[in-house]
Parts: structure tokens; sequence; C-alpha cells
């Protein structure tokens, strides 16, 4: 029997993290509400059969709830993190912890009922709701703490480990063995759950740590290549891609071209910054900052026209182009403002392109009265200035205006004037 489980409890974790990872994949097409429903509404279930059902291993007493379900959440924790962001990454939490608040203030209420049990139907255990109420508090601020804890014990074995699946194998192993503890001496003091069990649980963690990562490396060779599924598909869904997910793919690519200079415009701008931010910090590189924004740019629409304005606005995209490497991400910002992202540049070398720039911009471009066409800079880099893309923003929009009021015509970053 203990063996007969054992297979079951594999069975469990694989069908339990391939339909989620599945769920994670497809959140572009899907939407990311549909992964992070499946997260929710496994909660419970997991935190009820955390305190009320166990099978024998031939390593102990387990639960799934808390060994494959639970263990399960906080991987795809980490992978939602790996994915998209730690801004994502919280809504889920603080969701699940304000809906069990809410589920321990309601039945406190419903308790205050006067309840009648219709015939041959069920009394309504509100102790137990109650009771389950507070677990799952307990094991959403256990959740908080471990999503946290997990995402930078990761980040930080990334100076010493390269290898992606050893760091998420490990990151999970350290937070696992963490929860155990924390999750254990709640159910030991309230449930009486003997001492046994948690060996058990630990050691079926961390077997669900290891089946995970597998999974999660087969996971990551498929979505290097997704003509892999492109493959599989049937008819139908690939009329179903055809119709909405390239269709849109290919107007978003053609709506994110500013159609007087040619190059990207502010909504592609804001769609790709906060990834390349996000990668190149996975990464522990560098991405730098550079912001462009022609002087006295005004007086030449007043003076000579809008059309001639056109003019000198497109001249400078073509300069910005010709100077971009193949791996900068260049933005028409808005108006006169041009952004660049320079990945994999630290701040002085950003300093150094951003200098060329504006010695470059003023030998090969004039204005229509025939002088030479003067910039102004900021410069801003992460991590040192922010890890986030409004942040570097932010930084890089205050070094520019500190260009425009000390003269103009100059680079400024974070040590001041270039």
């Amino acid at each position: 029997m203990q063996w007969l489980n054992l297979g079951l409890f594999l069975i469990e974790a694989v069908v339990y993290f391939s339909v989620m990872t599945a769920f994670l994949h497809f959140r572009r097409s899907l939407g990311l509400g549909v992964f992070l429903a499946a997260l929710g509404v496994m909660h419970f279930m997991e935190t009820y059969l955390a305190a009320v059902f166990y099978v024998e291993l031939p390593f102990g007493t387990v639960s799934p709830g808390s060994s494959i379900f639970f263990a399960g959440k906080l991987m795809m924790i980490l992978m939602l993190y790996i994915k998209e962001d730690a801004a994502t990454v919280r809504q889920p939490i603080y969701g699940l912890f304000l809906g069990n608040l809410l589920t321990v203030g309601i039945a406190q209420i419903l308790q205050l009922h006067a309840a009648v049990t219709l015939p041959g139907g069920r009394a309504a255990d509100m102790a137990f709701l109650d009771e389950m109420g507070w677990l799952m508090v307990w094991g959403t601020t256990i959740l908080y703490v471990d999503a946290i804890a997990i995402i930078l014990l990761y980040e930080r074995l990334g100076r010493f480990v390269d290898n992606v699946v050893v760091r998420f194998a490990i990151s999970g192993a350290v937070m696992l063995t963490f929860d155990q503890v924390a999750f254990f001496s709640v159910l030991h003091i309230l449930l009486g759950v003997p001492l046994p069990v948690f060996f058990g649980g630990w050691y079926a963690k961390l077997l669900a740590v290891l089946i995970y990562s597998s999974l999660f490396a087969v996971y990551l060779r498929i979505d290097q290549n997704d003509r892999w599924f492109a493959s599989s598909r049937q008819i139908k869904d690939i009329f179903h891609d055809l119709t909405f997910r390239e269709r849109y793919q290919a107007l978003l690519a053609k709506a994110g071209v500013d159609g007087l200079t040619g190059l990207l415009d502010r909504g592609r701008y804001e769609v790709d910054g906060p990834e390349l931010v996000r990668k190149s910090l996975a990464m522990r590189q560098s991405i730098s900052m550079v912001i462009v924004d022609a002087d006295h740019f005004k007086e030449v629409n007043d003076r000579f026209g809008h059309q001639r304005g056109d003019t000198v606005l497109r001249d400078l995209a073509a300069c910005l182009s010709r100077s971009a490497r193949s791996s900068d991400h260049l933005s028409r910002f808005g108006g006169e403002e041009f952004v660049i992202l320079l990945s994999d540049t630290d701040h002085e070398k950003a300093l150094e392109v951003a200098e060329r720039l504006r010695v470059d911009i003023a030998a090969n471009i004039t204005r229509p009265d025939g002088a030479p066409l003067t910039v102004s800079i900021g410069v801003a880099t992460a991590p040192e200035d922010g890890r986030t893309l409004d942040l570097i923003l932010s930084r890089a929009d205050e070094r520019l205006y500190q260009a425009k009021n000390n003269g103009r015509d100059r680079v400024h970053g974070r040590l001041g004037k270039f």
C-alpha cells in the first residue's frame, strides 16, 4: 500500500505541475487570470488536506496537500517571477491573504446566526470553518515570507550558480524546509499532529522539489522552442491562433512604430522596457537609459513651421538609428524626446555613448536656419539608479533637466556633467 501511495503521489505531482505550467505558459493567450485563479482555488484544498488527510509512504506519513500542492504553489510562484516580475508575483499572495482574512471575518459573523438544520441535512460545522480560516491565514502568511525569501535566494544564488534549474531546486529545497518547520508547528499545537509527520512531510517536499525541478528543466527546453507546440496543434487551434494571437501581434508591431520617424513609439517602450530591465538584472548585467531631447525645438516649430520641424526630427531619428547597436532599444518617447535602452552597459560606458551622440548630432544635423542642432541628454543605470523601468526613467529625466538648466548641449549622469 505504501508503494501504491508513492506511485499516486508521483502522478499527482506531475499532473499538478504540468497543468499549472501550461496555464502559465499560455498566459498571453488565456490571460494571467486563469493561472492566478487556479492557484487560488487550490489554496483551500491544500490547507484542508494538510489538516486532515494523510497517507503512508515508504519514508513516513505525508499529507499531499502540504507536500504536493503547497510545495507546488511555492515553486509556481518562483516560476511566475522568472517569467514575469516581482510586481506580478505579489498579486496572488496579497489576494490569498486578504481573501483568507475575509473568510475568518465572515465565519465569525456567521456563527452569530441561529441556524436550522434541514430534514436529512447536515449541520454546518462552523468551528471547523473558523479553524480552517485561521489555518489558511497562517499558511498565507508563511507563503508571503516564503515567496519573498525564495526570490531573494534565487537571485543571490545567481552569483554562484549559473544553471537556472539548479538554482530553482536549491531555492525550493531551502524554503520548503523552512515552511515545513513553520506550518508543522501550528498543526502540532492546534491539531496534535505527531512529530514523525514532520520528517515524513519534509522528505516528501524534497522529493516534490526534485520532481518539479526535473519538469521545470523539461519546460525550459520546450519554452525555448515554441515550434514544438505548433507542430502538434490541430487545424482549429492554428486557425484560432491566426485570428486572435498572430493578428494581434502583427497589429501590435505595426501600432508600435512611430509614424513620423519610423522608430519604436512610446507604447512599445512601455511594453518592452520592463522586460529588458528584468532580464538584464536577472543576468546580473547593467542596463542604462539615455534620454535625448532636442534643444529649443519649440523655436524651430514656431519660426519655421511644423513641417520643417518634422524634417529635423526625422534627421535626428536617423542619426540615432545609425549610432544604435542591434541590441539597443531606441524609441521616440514623445515630441522631440527619444529614449535609448542600452543593454549590458554600465554607467560610465553609457555616458561615453551619450557624449558621442551629442557630438555626432551637432556635427551632422542642422536646423532650418543653418545652426547646428544641439541636444541635452540625461543618463541613468540599473541597478544603481533603481531596479524598475520607472525608477530609471525618473533618474534619467531628472538629469536631463539638470543638463537643460545648466546651459543645454551637454550630458548629465549620476555625478553631474560628463
